[in-house]
């Protein structure tokens, strides 16, 4: 093999590892950097809850599309302008005027970031085969622990240094590095297929998804029974039939609805979709609740997210090790079960401890949550027939990020609420309670004090016990889908066969 061929395999690699990085960047920095940024750019919750969230709904809609992508024009081309629209993107958020123009930049951000991850994702798996696919996997799964566990920490260590927008100028700058080593490194490709689209289906989901989240979003500022809550999620309700009966009547669907006839195919979605709410809504929320309610500073804030998110680095190869002695469903289960116990754990000493008695609990957590996390990729696979792994493998995905944004917007109302209905007991109708909610479930308790004339003390005793609670929720739904996981899992009996005796 020719050295430079030699050279390009391992660059592929880290452009590939380099791009899975950038995933969560996006989602763990700017979430340390919201309480600056709010204060600086003086946006609405609603605004500054897209920021977070735009990025992670548009990459999961678009998670599938472009995986079609790639086969339609070419891995080459759309890992380099996956990353080229990435970086442009990012550079515009650092000099955006305002929050709305960032929430719609962190949009276009996540298409990019959808487009590039896929193609690397495609240029990868012919290349590695058993053991050795394996271990590039591994990698890329280290890769995105290693963003998790010090995104946070790189960010409040930037913000002590420069303003927020130094934050997207590095992500950026990442983002180039990636698409010089993808120049260097991957070898251009003709097409692999001359199917297409099936548009009608990717348009339909992604705008369904987009809808439910808005949806959730404006929760915090217009209450449940709100026109402008109950017509997006209406909308999206309608959209998700219509692409239902899409998808049925097409000859070549983005989804095979038929997959989700198959008990353990739903277990694994079901698995893809609780690290949203036990883990990423924790990785976003906690630093606001940290910076903006027990006046941590944002390096702090992010030392401590080391202590939720460090465990990915190596559960994950701890549970495929387990593998050999204990069934996936059992871990899960445990796995689930370890979860609940930190978030029941994490109730009783958050607000009355330092960063010590927090950091036991947040360990707990990203424990119980690492060992599912770990066999989840490996089971979307095992679950399905082999000639529907790929479609498996996009479905898993696209669940897997899609759910990011919808637990994120559902947690943020549901605290938004808790903290409303409290202060509603206790102080005038006439007071501006669920703008001053909104604004608290963000942090941004001097925003919302100013909304009620004063009642600091009130505002963060709510906030207070509001996010208990909501941690004791996330707690019984970990406990749920404990018992849930391994009864989905678990394999249907044979029939047993008599023998026909003799006549």
């Amino acid at each position: 093999m020719p050295s430079s061929s030699r050279l390009s395999l391992p660059l592929q690699v880290l452009a590939a590892c380099l791009t899975g990085l950038l995933i969560p960047l996006c989602f763990t920095g700017p979430a340390v950097a919201l309480p600056a940024l709010g204060a600086e750019l003086h946006g609405s919750a609603a605004a500054l809850n897209c920021v977070i969230n735009a990025y992670i709904l548009s990459y999961g809609s678009a998670m599938m599309v472009a995986g079609s992508l790639t086969d339609v024009l070419g891995r080459r081309r759309v890992w380099l302008a996956g990353l080229a629209l990435f970086c442009v993107a990012t550079l515009a958020i650092a000099i955006a005027p305002s929050v709305a123009w960032i929430a719609a930049l962190r949009f276009v951000q996540g298409l990019g970031g959808a487009a590039a991850f896929a193609a690397a994702m495609s240029s990868l798996a012919p290349l590695f085969h058993g053991a050795a696919r394996s271990r590039v996997m591994s990698m890329l799964g280290t890769t995105f622990g290693l963003g998790l566990a010090f995104g946070p920490l790189a960010a409040g260590a930037v913000l002590a240094l420069a303003r927020w927008p130094a934050i997207f100028y590095a992500t950026a700058a990442l983002g180039a590095i990636g698409a010089l080593l993808v120049l260097c490194s991957v070898p251009a490709d003709p097409p692999r297929s001359k199917g297409r689209l099936d548009w009608p289906g990717a348009l339909s989901f992604s705008v369904a998804l987009a809808l439910l989240t808005l949806g959730m979003l404006l929760v915090p500022e217009h209450g449940w029974r709100s026109g402008a809550v109950l017509v997006p999620v209406a909308s999206s309700v309608a959209l998700f039939f219509i692409f239902i009966a899409i998808e049925r009547r097409t000859a070549q669907p983005m989804l095979d609805l038929t997959l989700f006839r198959q008990r353990r195919f739903v277990a694994v979605q079901v698995l893809a979709a609780s690290p949203a709410f036990l883990f990423i809504a924790l990785i976003v929320m906690l630093p606001g609740r940290f910076i903006g309610i027990d006046n941590m500073s944002a390096l702090a804030a992010g030392r401590l997210m080391i202590a939720l998110a460090a465990p990915l680095l190596l559960v994950p190869m701890l549970a495929a090790l387990l593998l050999h002695w204990v069934k996936a469903g059992t871990l899960c289960a445990a796995g689930l079960l370890l979860a609940a116990c930190g978030l029941a754990w994490l109730t009783q000493v958050l607000g009355h401890g330092g960063g010590a008695a927090l950091a036991g609990p947040l360990l707990l957590i990203g424990v119980g949550i690492g060992l599912p996390w770990g066999l989840m990729d490996g089971m979307a696979l095992n679950v399905v027939e082999t000639e529907k792994a790929g479609m498996a493998t996009g479905i898993f995905n696209t669940v897997r990020i899609s759910a990011d944004g919808v637990a994120l917007a559902l947690a943020g109302a549901v605290l938004a609420g808790l903290i409303g209905t409290d202060l509603a007991r206790q102080l005038p109708a006439d007071l501006p309670v669920l703008a001053a909610a909104s604004r608290a479930a963000l942090g941004d308790i001097q925003q919302a004090t100013q909304l009620l004339g004063g009642q600091e003390t009130l505002l963060r005793a709510s906030y207070d016990a509001a996010f208990r609670q909501l941690l004791g929720a996330l707690a019984w739904l970990a406990v749920a889908l404990a018992a849930l996981v391994p009864y989905l899992l678990r394999k249907k009996k044979a029939p047993n066969k008599t023998v026909a005796s003799g006549r």
